[in-house]
């Protein structure tokens, strides 16, 4: 429990914490343009809210990434050299479908750091691990407590370089007993308010999960108070998925 794992796009849930979080404190507002914060092409309609929800319009990957390593190269400036084309990127009008976009929350990352006047992992800190107080995040874990998947020969496998421009869209560590915590505080005892719109739903039940290339993993809840987190090295997100909904349904028949 004391070791840090890829936490992928479980990531997202705490991008988009902040994002509500600094609303409520006055910092910015869920339905600013993007062009307030950033140097964007003016007039796409793309709002801070858009973004947290998926409904942007942008692609769910940023262009030309690599299949190897595929955010080694995807930096600050790769973002900002993108901004000034966003309505040539785009793939729809925003608001109109959901689709899920990597690509979205690395620019709703940027947008909240320009807002915050400061990083992304110390704005993170300052309004959702902290006052929650978690600790046992971070984007850059010490080697010795990573828990890393393993080749055929025993070897350490290099995980995928994402603390870059796409962190706040997947590129957290956590230790097991930290990613509990915040589906706990989060979505069962609602400390900082409603759940932010970056959780999925499905029913009664909120949820996220996470993938990079060795990790994968899925939380939720359930309205009653029934809570998951899992979190896999190797295997499929399909399967880890199925995993935390069986051990959900499980759950209710022992209540």
């Amino acid at each position: 429990m004391d070791r840090f794992v890829e936490i992928g796009s479980f990531t997202k849930v705490i991008t988009g914490t902040a994002l509500t979080c600094m609303a409520e404190a006055g910092k910015l507002a869920l339905d600013d343009p993007l062009e307030r914060w950033l140097p964007a092409t003016p007039g796409t309609g793309i709002t801070l809210l858009h973004l947290a929800q998926h409904t942007s319009g942008l692609p769910r990957l940023p262009p030309r990434i690599s299949r190897r390593n595929p955010y080694a190269k995807f930096d600050r400036h790769t973002v900002h050299q993108l901004l000034n084309r966003l309505d040539a990127i785009a793939t729809r009008p925003p608001g109109q479908r959901e689709e899920y976009s990597n690509l979205g929350y690395a620019v709703l990352g940027e947008a909240l750091t320009a807002a915050a006047g400061t990083t992304y992992e110390e704005l993170v800190t300052k309004y959702v691990l902290r006052p929650l107080d978690i600790t046992e995040v971070t984007a850059t874990p010490d080697p010795d407590r990573q828990l890393v998947a393993r080749s055929r020969l025993g070897r350490a496998r290099q995980p995928w370089t994402m603390h870059g421009a796409i962190l706040p869209a997947g590129g957290l560590w956590a230790t097991p007993r930290a990613a509990a915590e915040l589906v706990i505080r989060l979505l069962v005892e609602r400390r900082l308010g409603d759940p932010a719109p970056s959780w999925q739903t499905a029913g009664t039940l909120r949820w996220h999960n996470g993938a990079t290339r060795d990790a994968t993993l899925f939380a939720g809840a359930m309205d009653d108070g029934r809570w998951v987190m899992i979190h896999r090295l190797g295997g499929t997100p399909e399967e880890t998925d199925q995993a935390g909904i069986e051990v959900l349904r499980r759950s209710r028949k022992t209540l």
